[in-house]
């Protein structure tokens, strides 16, 4: 494992335990160059799972693009990293559950919307104007309509 620091490949496991939902290992890791200690995550993939975009152009999925979704929406929010990578956590067990090798980029978003709608009002309302695209005032109002009639 390359060292974030130093670049170097010299480095040496001096932890491992499964995280709190078993689906991955948490590494703590220590450079032998620069003495710099950093955690790496081991997961299982059960298969290449292929995101179908809007314009039906595919592309692998990517956990970290979704992370950067979800923090984007929850910026300046009072939502820590552990609940965004929970969210994360969730959506990739249930996308992989669903047992097929391609899920539409909308079927992501859905998930999230509905993680967020729990977690934080206004994360939910940012990610909704982009997920669903609103083009002006009254798209925002009927979307916070819908939130308090809920």
């Amino acid at each position: 494992m390359k060292c974030p620091y130093c670049d170097s490949n010299d480095t040496k496991v001096i932890d491992s335990r499964a995280t709190e939902d078993n689906h991955a290992i948490r590494r703590r890791r220590l450079c032998q160059t620069c003495n710099k200690r950093f955690s790496t995550y081991e997961r299982y993939e059960d298969q290449t799972l292929m995101v179908v975009k809007k314009d039906n152009t595919r592309e692998s999925f990517d956990r970290a693009k979704l992370i950067s979704g979800i923090v984007k929406s929850c910026e300046k929010r009072p939502v820590s990293m552990d609940q965004i990578e929970k969210i994360a956590n969730e959506i990739e067990i249930s996308i992989n559950h669903i047992g097929k090798k391609e899920i539409p980029s909308s079927s992501i978003g859905k998930f999230v919307m509905d993680h967020l709608k729990k977690l934080d009002p206004v994360a939910y309302v940012r990610f909704a104007s982009v997920y669903r695209e609103f083009k002006d005032v009254e798209s925002f109002y009927k979307e916070i309509k819908n939130l308090e009639n809920d």
